[in-house]
């Protein structure tokens, strides 16, 4: 595709340029012509010109195109992924295509997604992205300002949900699937299915009783009985004398028999104290009477 000075290009993904030069340059000893785009924000853009497909640089479009935008921007046709991976691949190879229609399904789908939950960051920043372009690309065909070229497109989207909420209201249920047939009673009889038997159960083992300790029996121990014949025998014999003792015992024993001498002079001297204690108050009382 051949442009000329003056084009108005829509650079992909970088919006509206204007093709202010067409030159030729010598890179790394290859020569090829390039468009020089100033872009909006004053940014210079090089394009080779043998690569103008394969990076998608096309015309704006026209006045007539412009109401076919707003038709599909208010459609209600949203097409949206539930999978973050998934939408975002495919939302990314829209905006490279450089179509203003492909940007505008990525303009419908994210603008839906966040009146329901929170875009990522590089879903926000591709939201952005997707309506600057719109905008930038409708207010240089209309020659209108901005602003007033923004309140259509937000307009244009909220009858596009508002489409899509009566679609999915009036959407018709599927139809009921049709019960199916009883079937015909069987004439075949079943065979009937062996039961298993239950083990039996393992017999309890039984724990031996505890031997019974013997307790020794009390030995009765046997008491003697007196001889009755020593008894006799002792009654039948005399007491030895004690005059034939004592000079026995002196003879054997001398300390005994010295000791029973003495005590027999105590007992003589006693016996001897106490006759004359008593017979001195007679010879006293005898003296009184011969002295009067």
């Amino acid at each position: 595709m051949a442009f000329e000075i003056g084009d108005k290009v829509i650079y992909p993904n970088h919006g509206l340029g204007v093709i202010e030069r067409i030159e030729t340059k010598t890179i790394m000893g290859t020569t090829c012509g390039f468009y020089q785009l100033r872009m909006a924000s004053e940014t210079t853009v090089f394009v080779p010109v043998d690569n103008v497909d394969g990076v998608g640089l096309r015309r704006a479009i026209n006045d007539d195109e412009v109401g076919r935008l707003f038709n599909l921007l208010g459609d209600g046709n949203i097409d949206s992924h539930q999978n973050w991976k998934g939408r975002f691949k495919d939302n990314s190879d829209r905006m490279r295509t450089g179509s203003i229609y492909d940007v505008v399904e990525v303009l419908k789908s994210l603008t839906f997604l966040a009146k329901s939950k929170s875009l990522s960051f590089r879903e926000k920043r591709m939201l952005d992205r997707a309506k600057f372009l719109v905008v930038s690309e409708i207010t240089e065909v209309l020659s209108e300002k901005t602003p007033a070229v923004e309140d259509r497109v937000d307009k244009a989207l909220e009858c596009c949900f508002v489409a899509k909420a009566k679609n999915a209201g009036t959407r018709p249920k599927p139809a009921p699937m049709p019960a199916p047939a009883p079937m015909p009673p069987m004439a075949v009889k079943m065979a009937p299915v062996p039961q298993a038997k239950a083990a039996p159960a393992p017999a309890p083992v039984a724990k031996p009783a505890p031997a019974p300790v013997a307790k020794a029996a009390p030995v009765a121990v046997a008491k003697a009985a007196p001889a009755p014949v020593a008894k006799a025998a002792a009654k039948a014999a005399p007491a030895p004398a004690a005059k034939a003792v004592a000079p026995v015992k002196a003879a054997t024993h001398p300390k005994v028999s010295t000791a029973h001498a003495k005590a027999s002079s105590v007992k003589a001297s006693r016996s001897k104290a106490s006759a004359a204690a008593r017979v001195a108050p007679r010879v006293a009382s005898r003296r009184a009477a011969r002295a009067s």
